[in-house]
């Protein structure tokens, strides 16, 4: 909060970086639509934020088709803005980590691993199958679950429409994932079991993306039927 900050300004300043390491990348129009301001409040807070360090511009390339003109300025969330909203266990969780690889080696930190990854299917195994068999249903139910443990999970249609793509704009985890990748592995293979297609990783906050990204099929080939099968 800067000195000249009233708590409502601080309050929706929050409330905007929030939905950028969700939603992000993300214009200032479609933050003043969210969040019903007028688009002249929004990009005063954005020009704060950015100017804090907390944002950045966006300069990837656009999954959405582009109009005429200048394309509008797309936001995303920097180290520091994640860090708002980080945690702050992080460095007791890198030494433990660290103690289990110097004690146990890599198998040690591989049955670490393991057990995050059956962990995480425990706990949100009971909204997933709740959601039923559609495999989108399915991949939102778990983007609930995630947001609710602190992700700011949102799903979003990959191209074509032929797959789903899973971000979650804020990691708990992420400073303890930096130094120790296998966990972001874990987690990618809890969430393949829970929803029981492929999925495939893209990227990760831990690897410096400003958004871990799971890519889903939403259309499965067949298993391939071998010649000895249904065979006497």
């Amino acid at each position: 909060m800067t000195t000249t900050d009233m708590p409502a300004d601080a309050g929706t300043r929050e409330r905007i970086l929030r939905l950028i390491i969700e939603k992000g990348p993300i214009t200032s129009s479609e933050l003043a639509s969210l969040l019903v301001l007028t688009a002249a409040a929004v990009r005063r807070h954005l020009s704060q934020l950015e100017l804090d360090g907390q944002i950045a511009e966006y300069t990837g390339a656009s999954s959405r088709p582009l109009g005429r003109g200048r394309p509008p300025r797309r936001y995303v969330a920097t180290g520091e803005g994640q860090a708002i909203f980080g945690d702050t266990n992080g460095d007791v969780a890198t030494q433990a980590l660290e103690f289990v690889l110097k004690i146990l080696g890599d198998d040690g930190l591989r049955q670490f691993a393991a057990e995050r990854s059956s962990g995480l299917r425990t706990r949100y195994g009971t909204a997933i199958e709740t959601a039923g068999n559609d495999v989108e249903t399915r991949v939102r139910a778990l983007a609930g679950a995630l947001t609710q443990d602190g992700y700011a999970a949102s799903v979003r249609r990959g191209p074509r429409g032929l797959t789903l793509q899973l971000c979650q704009g804020h990691c708990p985890v992420q400073d303890v994932a930096t130094s120790f990748p296998v966990l972001c592995e874990a987690e990618t293979q809890a969430f393949h079991e829970l929803l029981g297609v492929h999925v495939q990783r893209l990227a990760t906050l831990a690897g410096g993306a400003h958004v871990c990204t799971l890519t889903i099929p939403l259309i499965t080939r067949p298993r391939a039927t071998s010649r000895t099968e249904g065979k006497a």
